[in-house]
């Protein structure tokens, strides 16, 4: 059976460390375990490393730590790339504060992605943003793409 190709944004990462919200990492760990046991293919980008290491010493060394565990193909913000996620923002379907969620979105567009796993409910995982990711990705001549978080994929209340 063919393995789901998913893409991991800064969110799940950070969430490993969040105990403030035991829930929440609790079902990320469960994820990361099964990341680990290969049961996805995992993707990153270099937007989601540039997220990461913008965060505290201490924060950032054991996120790449995390990742560091698992094996995941990093995808490169590039023009196309760039290009794509103008569209999302012209549409209206995300805000120009919002690039760095227009950039996760269009790297995992482009590199034909199943899903995109994301903690950010506010910018990416609620309908008005699928919908509208969707919709550029059809008229921009992209397979569509879905948008979890990590309880949707792993099915957990």
């Amino acid at each position: 059976m063919k393995k789901e190709k998913i893409y991991l944004d800064t969110s799940v990462i950070s969430h490993l460390l969040h105990d403030d919200v035991p829930e929440k990492q609790a079902v990320t760990i469960s994820l990361w375990e099964r990341i680990k046991h290969g049961d996805y293919d995992v993707y990153l980008s270099n937007v989601t490393l540039n997220e990461i290491n913008e965060c505290k010493e201490d924060v950032r060394k054991k996120l790449n730590e995390y990742i560091d565990e698992i094996e995941a193909t990093m995808i490169l913000l590039e023009e196309e790339e760039k290009e794509l996620a103008e569209k999302i923002i012209e549409q209206g379907i995300l805000t120009r504060k919002s690039i760095d969620d227009c950039y996760h979105i269009a790297c995992a567009l482009m590199s034909e992605c199943d899903i995109i796993v994301s903690w950010n409910i506010k910018h990416l995982a609620n309908s008005r943003t699928i919908n509208g990711i969707r919709g550029v990705s059809l008229l921009s001549g992209y397979r569509t793409i879905d948008i979890y978080t990590p309880n949707n994929l792993l099915g957990v209340d």
